[in-house]
């Protein structure tokens, strides 16, 4: 699935509602992101996620998109991604390009 980056006072990756419904338990209180060249990073999973904002917001993914030259993003133009999951509520997250 693709996802886009993400800012509003942390950085996160928004989920489409689609991909949600489809790949995301409510059951879950957290996932883990296998982040391309970083590593695994555990992310809670809001309450918040299951309304309108389905973002998985944490402060890896932003040292993550920092990191890699992809934040600050030119207004209106966040990088986007493409998240796999491997099993349950991992996934790996790989880098645009």
């Amino acid at each position: 699935m693709q996802v886009t980056a993400w800012r509003g006072g942390t950085y996160g990756l928004k989920v489409q509602t689609s991909d949600r419904d489809r790949l995301f338990d409510r059951g879950w209180q957290d996932v883990i992101l296998e982040l391309q060249g970083q590593g695994q990073s555990v992310v809670t999973v809001s309450p918040s996620f299951w309304r309108r904002c389905s973002e998985l917001r944490s402060a890896d993914i932003g040292w993550w998109l920092h990191q890699n030259g992809l934040a600050p993003w030119p207004h209106g133009q966040p990088p986007k991604m493409v998240m796999e999951q491997i099993a349950g509520n991992r996934f790996a997250v790989s880098l645009p390009g």
